[in-house]
């Protein structure tokens, strides 16, 4: 639990080391982008530990701001203050912005589940805070953040009000900054499975043993374009977790929906979140099956709107080539089943898979489905999901509708 004697706002950094940069190294930084790579470090204070703070300075001497680091990863410094800020106030002035942002946007009676902070594009580098209801989930990806987490903890806990802070950090970029996976209640009361409210509509969230922090938040804006969409269609919700989509779906007044998950546990989940709603459920909507074997013995036009959310086909950067494949094939399917004058909404989650590959993916798909495609939107992405203009790595959900004639 924080200590509650003392204030964040008495934090000091006192004399931090330099980290001095390479002549003509510094643009990035100048330019508010948030990364040092190894190679551009020219000097490392002795006395500099691994997650710790430290100044950043060009090759002249000029500071540029401050950052913690690690010397085992490729990126070996993430900057957390620009100029003169000093960290600390740095910090905690992001945390506060970031929480009044959702506040500015989200009504909680709409909308209770939300990310609060959202890593670089909240200028909070390796730090991920979801909100469901009264608790929040942090996850926290890398060495520095995580020497940083009782002061930040300290502030969240001053900003929100909790009734509990759960962490949740089981991301692979921990193993590169040297953490192992944490789970285990921060600060508060245990708690058990959760009930909240997402524009209007209700879900069971299992933070503890569900996957990412509880819900996948970052589709709530296309969740809200396929209840748009959905009226009279018959639609099949491919890799449906604990059924968004289908939810949304059945909200829009489908004429049919299929959710099909290879969790059973995930669509016992999307049963209760459908009988929560008071929707009526029958086994025959809910298929514990493969999604790529469940396509291929699917006959041609018994949906005309299918719904693709894998998770990530290619968690690093070698999984790429056999994750294209992957992709192309269940697109390719999707469209080759789908009714003539039906939908597609195709995503990809993979960070490694970036928006130019996935469009060239869904054009071989089209192609060898002998379809005729059209887009007709692009993700939309949800505001709490921010992605600095200097930092444009931090967008990696993509997402395309698609017309098939």
């Amino acid at each position: 639990m924080p200590n509650s004697s003392r204030s964040p706002r008495t934090h000091s950094t006192g004399h931090l080391p330099t980290l001095k940069l390479h002549a003509n190294r510094e643009k990035s930084v100048r330019n508010r982008h948030p990364w040092i790579f190894s190679g551009a470090i020219a000097h490392w204070p002795q006395e500099l530990e691994d997650g710790g703070l430290a100044a950043v300075s060009a090759a002249n001497g000029e500071r540029l701001g401050y950052a913690y680091v690690n010397r085992r990863c490729s990126i070996a410094a993430r900057m957390v203050a620009f100029g003169d800020a000093e960290p600390y106030t740095a910090i905690r002035d992001n945390l506060t912005r970031a929480v009044a942002f959702r506040r500015k946007h989200f009504d909680p009676a709409q909308t209770n589940a939300v990310r609060l902070v959202n890593g670089e594009g909240d200028m909070l580098p390796g730090l991920i805070v979801d909100q469901y209801a009264d608790v929040l989930v942090v996850q926290i990806s890398t060495l520095g953040m995580e020497r940083l987490k009782p002061f930040v903890l300290e502030t969240l806990v001053e900003l929100t009000q909790p009734r509990a802070v759960y962490e949740k950090s089981d991301v692979a970029a921990r193993y590169e900054e040297g953490l192992t996976d944490f789970a285990g209640l921060l600060y508060g009361r245990d708690f058990g499975p959760l009930v909240v409210t997402e524009q209007g509509l209700r879900f069971h969230v299992d933070i503890k043993h569900g996957q990412k922090t509880g819900l996948f938040l970052d589709q709530r804006d296309m969740r809200a374009l396929v209840q748009s969409l959905a009226a009279g269609r018959r639609v099949l919700n491919g890799f449906a977790y604990t059924g968004g989509f289908s939810l949304y779906a059945r909200h829009g007044q489908a004429q049919q929906v299929v959710s099909v998950d290879s969790s059973g546990g995930a669509l016992r989940l999307a049963q209760g979140n459908h009988i929560l709603n008071g929707f009526s459920v029958t086994d025959d909507d809910f298929v514990e099956a493969d999604m790529f074997a469940y396509l291929r013995q699917l006959d041609a036009a018994a949906f005309d709107f299918i719904i693709l959310d894998p998770p990530a086909l290619a968690r690093k950067r070698e999984d790429v080539i056999r994750a294209g494949r992957a992709y192309k094939d269940l697109n390719r399917l999707a469209m080759a089943k789908v009714a003539p004058g039906g939908l597609v909404l195709t995503c990809s989650c993979s960070h490694f898979v970036d928006e130019k590959l996935f469009g060239q993916i869904v054009f071989q798909a089209a192609c060898e489905a002998g379809r005729q495609v059209r887009i007709l939107h692009r993700h939309r992405q949800a505001l709490d999901h921010p992605v600095s203009v200097f930092h444009p790595e931090g967008s990696y959900l993509k997402s395309l509708l698609l017309s098939v004639d």
